[in-house]
């Protein structure tokens, strides 16, 4: 089975020696997505916001990969402060809809860039 590394422009690159996402057969692994804007980099401000651009990273992402949020099986959320949990979950909960994928959240002492929220996710086609 050969890894086939997934890259969006409509998410942002990078930001150390890693790849957006790996798709290795019918599995999609990603890296976990901080709410930075694709075009210039910038973390919005406030936990909301940046909530949602990671999610629409992530959802750039599977559709690269030629999957949807339906097709994501586990999720991990990184928050800075647990006190972000309620805002974060209804935005995520918005996102996903009825699909409820398994789900881990925990609080972190940092995220890259002074992120507020990361996630990642891993689908299956």
């Amino acid at each position: 089975m050969a890894n086939r590394i997934i890259s969006t422009q409509k998410a942002p690159a990078a930001i150390g020696p890693y790849s957006q996402a790996i798709m290795a057969g019918n599995m999609l692994f990603t890296s976990g997505q901080l709410g930075l804007e694709p075009e210039t980099g910038i973390l919005p401000e406030g936990i909301e916001a940046q909530a949602k651009q990671s999610l629409q990273n992530i959802r750039a992402i599977l559709e690269e990969a030629g999957l949807q949020k339906t097709d994501v099986i586990k999720t991990v959320v990184y928050l800075k402060n647990m006190s972000d949990f309620a805002a974060v979950n209804a935005i995520y909960a918005d996102f996903f809809g009825d699909h409820k994928p398994a789900r881990s959240c925990v609080e972190v002492a940092g995220l890259p860039k002074g992120g507020l929220v990361e996630i990642e996710v891993v689908a299956a086609k």
